[in-house]
């Protein structure tokens, strides 16, 4: 309850829940042993690491860089400061991208291609449920890469993965049945208004989308043609009041059937088309 006032008075949002997973993480017990037993006896050792998590939290640093992992689609994903935090709106890109591919039977030697891998989470929950795809995963961080990389063989996902630096769609040779990518797509004035755990902790370059925020979407788009199928499928999650303005960059890029999905909150979070045989 003390570590839980403390971080309430600071202004964090859910301070029951973090101190409750500051508390477990010190002591390095479940977190569900510390909801079950609030009083159990700490010693001094582990009383002085809440303190030094505490402050961490205190200042604003993100739970998912603290304690070095983020839940995304019931699957543990390591976390760092050169990484975006997965979060749950992009759980609606998995769905609605799993959707789609069995939609059109493409289930079996499936190959995706992810644009601003990061954590790597995307590509390796699709992988999860997609036992017969392989993917490659593009970043321009290699510290970034270096942690997807991790997270892969965490997950024993490593031989059907292949993480590589690059630009967006630069140098990429291959072709795709699937394109997948949350890209940056915060205009760039705003980063600065947005929560302190994002505007100060986040990398940047994962947040920029340019001036009017769709940047990175002119890009993918007018090159995603050339290394997709016919037939193949792109996804894109979008930020709000951005799913119109993507729709048409895809429409001017030769995409068809074009479909804005909701996430749980009922905001346009994704947009999916296919790519016209």
């Amino acid at each position: 309850n003390v570590v839980s006032d403390r971080l309430k008075s600071s202004g964090i949002d859910g301070s029951r829940l973090d101190a409750r997973l500051l508390v477990a993480d010190a002591a390095g017990v479940p977190s569900e042993t510390a909801l079950i037993h609030p009083d159990m006896e700490l010693d001094a050792g582990t009383r002085d690491q809440i303190a030094a998590l505490m402050a961490r939290r205190m200042g604003r640093e993100p739970m998912s860089h603290i304690l070095g992992v983020r839940e995304f689609w019931s699957m543990a994903f390591e976390v760092t400061s050169d990484t975006l935090t997965p979060r749950p709106d992009t759980e609606s890109l998995v769905e609605s991208v799993l959707a789609a591919v069995r939609e059109c039977g493409l289930t079996d030697t499936l190959s995706i291609l992810d644009l601003g891998t990061g954590t790597g989470c995307i590509l390796l929950a699709l992988l999860s449920e997609l036992p017969g795809a392989t993917g490659v995963g593009i970043d321009v961080s290699t510290d970034a890469l270096t942690v997807a990389q991790r997270n892969a063989d965490c997950h024993g996902l490593a031989p059907r993965v292949d993480f590589r630096a690059g630009n967006w769609l630069a140098d990429v040779q291959e072709t795709f049945d699937v394109i997948v990518s949350n890209p940056p797509y915060i205009e760039t004035d705003e980063i600065a208004l947005l929560d302190p755990e994002v505007a100060q902790y986040e990398p940047v370059a994962a947040l920029d989308g340019g001036p009017d925020g769709l940047a990175p979407y002119r890009d993918i788009c007018m090159s995603a043609a050339g290394v997709l199928k016919l037939g193949g499928i792109i996804g894109l999650e979008v930020g709000v009041n951005q799913s119109g303005a993507v729709r048409k960059i895809l429409e001017s890029a030769g995409f068809s059937e074009i479909h804005i999905k909701q996430d749980l909150a009922g905001r346009h979070r994704v947009v999916m088309a296919t790519l016209s045989k």
